[in-house]
């Protein structure tokens, strides 16, 4: 089974998952595969974050994080390809009613062929070991034969094994009469028809493929336990239509070290039982009663062995050895009601769970390893069947969920402290704001603004260059004008003509220089004043917003706190809902831990009462001095 996932996996992450786009560049050097989708670029950011979790193998959060984008909006242009990769992370967790939503909305449209027939065969796949045979069916008919022949031969196994199970052995016969597929598959495929053909009572028709199967020459440890499976189903089938004579050389070849050794032991006592040879018989029987006695193989040869010897005539070997079951039963019984009190503690599933150390969620995970409990040692048969590994893998991932949902309300807390922190920074900076607010007379700033322009249109006006003149510049003119002021209060003076020309030359030069630069510099400051302007028009609309602000921070976080405090509320409810399901799922499976042990119990017990009578009958018989008669 592990060799079929671990080539499974590979099929489901790369073909079933047909939506994973590649870089442009990298598509440059990689041949298109025919049966994808086309290589397509990474066109929205939070798709590519969900990519980054996927190829870590993280797929709860790849899940969580494309519903999130999806809520919001935020993969616009890859949303036939996000819908296609949340329908296989829901497939690869074993979430099938979700995938088979997804898949059947979007299977409809526009998509290759091949993407259909991979999705609607690991849909099916998964409905099958869910248990869902009528839906796994209408899945699995929905592939056309366009498909890799493993794949295809797998489907094909898939169907017939379905067919088996609601009892259609005439379907699933006609199905597998035609079989064509790989050799590995074609062993399973002929081992299922000769069960089928069994069920049938058709053991004629089914010798040949089973004997076929169990002569198989391989080293593949799966098709060893099948060539011992189709020895065993054989062997027994012969011995139910009293052919013991043939049926102890097919039960002979069953390997004494494979899980299928006890059972076939047992076959061949009662093999030469039928040809008469009960000595030979107690060899076999003998060999199993040495083994431990939680096989029900090893729990019948119990009784086999003393009758055995009562067939030899031995009446005290065969009193002996019932005594010997008697006890080992009595004591077994006793382990069973010790083990089954300590199942009803409700600790079980915790200790199988405790060496789980991988922290993902995968719908093929299986456990592969039991607890050091009393009640491990009755568990093996148990955690076989796919019922409770069902069981166990859902009670699994609700404590994956659990683990989440805690984590999550710690992540929640870090908005308290940042709320709290907005909290102590909002009434640690109001004061400062408010002082700087108090100080800044925007009003009086604009009266000036508007008397500059006043002043420089004036200026343009009446040409007044030396008022834009350098401080120098404007300290010369002055003195020019007060040397002016001087002359003109003396025209008649002749000492003074001298200085007149020399006034109307250095005036004449002063006024050709302020002209010279007047409008340079009238630009300039005209430029000065609208960047004045612009800068008190940020400040006004700065100082609407900070008195905003103000106003607007506490009724905000308050707001946010309202929320936060909602997303803890739901988390809490969520975690009571995952916890009931948890508390519900565990005393599931604990009715089918003590279902299981009960059913051991009882047929334990009913070896003990035959052990009782045989031994109670030899004993009565004994007393009569007479010998137990022969059946």
């Amino acid at each position: 089974m592990q060799g079929v996932i671990n080539r499974l996996r590979p099929l489901i992450l790369g073909g079933l998952m047909l939506a994973l786009p590649l870089a442009a560049a990298q598509a440059k050097n990689v041949k298109p595969d025919p049966d994808g989708l086309p290589p397509q670029d990474v066109k929205d950011l939070h798709y590519g974050d969900v990519l980054f979790y996927f190829y870590q193998d993280d797929y709860f959060d790849s899940i969580t994080r494309l519903l999130a984008a999806r809520q919001l909006d935020r993969i616009p242009h890859t949303e036939g390809e996000a819908e296609l990769l949340l329908g296989g992370l829901y497939l690869s967790l074993g979430e099938h009613v979700e995938a088979g939503k997804i898949f059947e909305a979007l299977l409809r449209q526009n998509t290759s062929e091949a993407v259909r027939n991979r999705a609607w065969f690991y849909l099916g796949k998964v409905w099958y070991q869910r248990g869902y045979l009528e839906e796994s069916e209408a899945a699995l008919r929905k592939v056309s034969d366009k498909l890799d022949p493993r794949i295809n031969a797998e489907r094909y196994m898939l169907l017939a094994q379905l067919m088996m199970r609601q009892g259609r052995y005439d379907d699933a016969i006609a199905a597998l009469s035609n079989w064509h597929g790989p050799p590995d598959w074609t062993a399973y495929a002929q081992f299922n028809l000769g069960v089928a053909l069994v069920r049938k009572d058709r053991l004629a028709d089914a010798m040949p493929y089973l004997d076929r199967v169990g002569r198989i020459e391989t080293r593949s440890e799966e098709l060893l336990s099948l060539k011992d499976k189709a020895n065993l189903a054989l062997g027994f089938a012969l011995l139910q239509a009293q052919r013991a004579a043939d049926a102890k050389p097919i039960l002979e070849r069953v390997r004494l070290e494979g899980p299928y050794s006890s059972k076939a032991l047992l076959g061949v006592g009662w093999a030469d039982a039928g040809m008469g040879d009960f000595k030979r018989a107690l060899v076999p029987w003998l060999t199993l009663r040495k083994r431990s006695l939680l096989d029900s193989a090893v729990q019948e040869s119990f009784l086999t062995v003393p009758y055995a010897y009562m067939q030899l005539s031995a009446t005290g070997q065969a009193a002996e050895y019932y005594n010997s079951a008697i006890d080992s039963f009595d004591a077994e019984l006793k382990r069973i009601d010790h083990s089954i009190e300590q199942i009803r503690s409700g600790n079980l599933l915790d200790r199988l769970l405790d060496d789980d150390k991988k922290d993902t969620l995968t719908w093929y995970w299986q456990l592969t390893t039991l607890p050091n409990a009393p009640e491990s040692r009755y568990l093996y048969q148990l955690l076989a069947s796919n019922e409770f590994q069902e069981g166990l893998k859902n009670y699994r991932e609700l404590n994956y969920m659990s683990r989440n949902l805690d984590k999550w309300r710690e992540d929640v807390s870090v908005y308290d402290d940042m709320l709290d922190t907005r909290q102590e920074a909002y009434r640690q900076r109001v004061p400062k704001a408010d002082a700087v607010m108090a100080a800044t007379d925007l009003g009086g700033m604009t009266k000036q603004r508007v008397d500059f322009e006043s002043r420089i249109n004036e200026i343009e006006k009446s040409n007044d260059v030396a008022a834009l003149g350098t401080p120098e510049e404007q300290r010369t003119w002055a003195r020019l004008r007060r040397i002016g002021d001087f002359l003109a209060a003396h025209p008649d003076d002749p000492d003074l003509a001298e200085m007149r020309e020399k006034y109307r030359l250095m005036k004449g030069l002063m006024y050709w220089r302020l002209s010279a630069s007047f409008k340079a510099r009238l630009w300039n400051e005209r430029r000065s004043v609208k960047e004045l302007e612009a800068e008190l028009q940020e400040t006004q609309k700065r100082s609407v917003l900070v008195r905003q602000a103000r106003a607007a921070v506490p009724s905000n976080t308050g707001a946010y706190a309202g929320r936060v405090a909602a997303i803890r509320a739901r988390l809490d409810q969520m975690q009571e809902h995952v916890a009931a399901a948890s508390a519900r799922q565990n005393r599931y499976l604990q009715v089918l831990a003590i279902r299981e042990l009960e059913a051991q119990k009882l047929r334990i017990s009913t070896y003990q009462v035959q052990a009782r009578y045989e031994l109670a009958s030899i004993y009565d018989h004994a007393a009569n001095g007479k010998a137990k008669p022969q059946p």
